[in-house]
């Protein structure tokens, strides 16, 4: 009983700090807006060796290649075991936006912004930083965890658009360059199965995503405790959390959205 007691405790005190988090992010875009911009550009671009890949942005379009470069693949070598591999370009079009571009997104963004911002926090907190920040009447919470929220909000936007388009792009020249395919019959099927409300659904599972990862990783490392040791911890905690939250985001979406009917409709 005393171990599920501390449980309800810890997921009190979690609850309360996205609370707060949430509630301040006014007076972040008030107070700290230089703040604010300066972790929007560092999380979007990076700093230090990431910025030789591009950052989270470099990162999120690579990953994004090659997924859809893989649903290219396995889709046109599937459909053509039955003689309807002209159907490829639905299959980038209905996978692409409802499924991989989100999920691969929410995992770039949790593996570089959401790891480097519990490392951050993390470091701040062991060598009392924060406490610092605290003694000089400056809110920690407002300063340090709602300026990285609304940074990741804004970031989410270009970052999942790029992140759609690079699926996009690789899903059609691995069928029509590499599988040798007709352009036309690829860009009709696509055309016609993708569905600009699909879209619409799939950028608000980002921005979804993008605040929740940013919650539980914020969290970990505003909390972190123990020294270089428990930074660690910290950040592993919440990249395994933070994974698991994007795969439920994606299933509850998926079942809001495309529970009933699916919006869906496959005739010939």
């Amino acid at each position: 009983m005393r171990g599920l007691g501390r449980s309800f405790d810890k997921f009190g005190e979690q609850a309360l700090f996205y609370a707060q988090s949430l509630s301040y992010i006014p007076a972040a875009l008030t107070k700290y807006r230089k703040e604010t911009i300066r972790v929007l550009a560092e999380i979007t671009m990076g700093t230090g060796a990431l910025v030789m890949i591009g950052g989270t942005v470099g990162v999120a379009v690579f990953l994004t290649l090659a997924s859809g470069g893989v649903i290219a693949v396995q889709g046109y070598s599937s459909l053509g075991n039955i003689g309807i591999e002209a159907l490829t370009g639905f299959l980038s079009a209905f996978l692409n936006v409802r499924i991989v571009a989100p999920v691969v997104a929410g995992i770039a963004m949790a593996a570089t912004i959401g790891a480097g911002t519990t490392a951050q926090l993390g470091a701040m907190r062991v060598a009392e930083e924060i406490d610092a920040l605290e003694t000089m009447a400056v809110h920690a919470i407002s300063y340090l965890v709602s300026t990285r929220l609304v940074a990741g909000l804004i970031a989410i936007i270009p970052l999942y658009s790029l992140s759609v388009l690079a699926a996009f792009f690789a899903s059609r020249a691995t069928t029509v360059m590499i599988n040798g395919q007709s352009p036309g019959v690829y860009d009709h099927y696509f055309n016609t199965f993708l569905v600009p409300t699909d879209l619409l659904w799939s950028f608000l599972q980002a921005i979804v995503m993008s605040v929740v990862v940013m919650l539980v990783h914020t969290s970990y490392g505003f909390n972190a405790s123990g020294g270089p040791v428990g930074v660690g911890v910290a950040v592993g905690q919440a990249v395994r959390t933070s994974l698991i939250v994007v795969v439920l985001v994606t299933l509850f979406i998926s079942l809001a959205v495309y529970g009933g009917s699916g919006n869906f409709n496959l005739s010939g």
